[in-house]
């Protein structure tokens, strides 16, 4: 029989008090989550659109690029001044500032002169009209 415990208040007994400290926060996180944009894409015969989260971040500091086939999204989200009166002073913030951009391709070119693009909620919509397919003929050899 082993009469060996362990004595620290933070290591009970049983599976339930691992499983507790397994999946509990750390007391210090040495890394800093990135800012992530989570896209969706849907086409139908005529358009392409797409979804985009972006929480956090002002209409004005989003920048959306297309260039034949390829869509491009930029946002910067800007560290707003906090300040603390009567000798407050952050103990721990878990807001992130910075840039975050996707790019991506389409199967199919977009007429880029007739894209629209909509911001709200932190949602950026945009409606990706397809371009007219070239026109092919035969080329006659002389």
């Amino acid at each position: 029989m082993n009469n060996l415990r362990l004595l620290d208040p933070n290591f009970g007994d049983g599976f339930e008090n691992a499983v507790r400290r397994f999946f509990s926060p750390t007391l210090f996180e040495s890394e800093v989550p990135q800012l992530k944009m989570r896209i969706d894409v849907s086409e139908n015969d005529k358009a392409y659109t797409v979804k985009a989260d972006i929480p956090g971040v002002k209409k004005d500091d989003i920048s959306v690029r297309v260039e034949g086939n390829m869509v491009s999204i930029e946002a910067e989200a800007r560290d707003e001044k906090e300040s603390k009166g009567n000798g407050d002073k952050v103990l721990r913030t878990e807001r992130h500032y910075g840039s975050i951009s996707r790019s991506f391709s389409l199967a199919q070119d977009v007429d880029a002169a007739k894209v629209q693009a909509k911001y709200a909620d932190g949602v950026l919509t945009l409606d990706l009209p397809k371009a007219a397919p070239a026109d092919s003929r035969r080329i006659a050899i002389q």
